[in-house]
């Protein structure tokens, strides 16, 4: 069985998460984890499992300018944000837009700051609806988030938890043996 992790990342905590919930598929599935420009269609259509990740930007999915705001935020002299590689890519939003037909089950996550879901938004929620939207079905009851810090580093014990969502989200697909 194969997974595929797509995820955005601006400053690497997304990345750091999908790297951690592949980790935690690899009990069960092959895993791909891709940054969102290099979820090719081939990859999508090959995938029994779809895990879709993103930051949270103003409330919920990140858009042109928000990503935008945020590459000039990491450029500021001084500053500890560092873009991850992938950051200039297209965004979870445009390129579910173009979600290819698949037969895989999916599930999403994000990372938001450390402050109630009402307060932050949770753009797992929209890349949760996107995708039923596209047909798929969901395999976990609710989205997951990931929390970072006021200063936009992951909270220390984030990716081991990542790590065990994956893992959870393995063995809640494998059949009973």
């Amino acid at each position: 069985m194969r997974a595929l992790v797509v995820y955005e990342s601006m400053y690497g905590n997304t990345h750091r998460v999908a790297e951690a919930i592949g980790e935690g598929l690899a009990q069960v599935y092959r895993v791909d984890v891709v940054p969102v420009e290099h979820a090719a269609a081939g990859l999508v259509e090959a995938a029994d499992l779809l895990v879709v990740g993103a930051p949270t930007h103003a409330h919920g999915l990140s858009r042109s300018g928000t990503r935008a705001s945020a590459a000039t935020e990491a450029g500021k002299s001084g500053g500890t944000l560092t873009l991850d590689p992938a950051a200039k890519g297209p965004g979870v939003r445009d390129w579910l837009e173009t979600l290819p037909a698949t037969r895989a089950k999916a599930a999403a996550f994000d990372t938001r700051l450390d402050a109630p879901a009402v307060l932050t938004g949770r753009a797992a929620k929209g890349i949760a609806r996107r995708l039923r939207q596209r047909g798929l079905e969901l395999v976990t009851a609710a989205p997951e988030s990931f929390l970072v810090t006021r200063q936009n580093h992951l909270e220390p014990q984030e990716t081991a938890r990542a790590r065990e969502w994956g893992r959870q989200l393995a063995s809640s697909l494998t059949p009973a043996a």
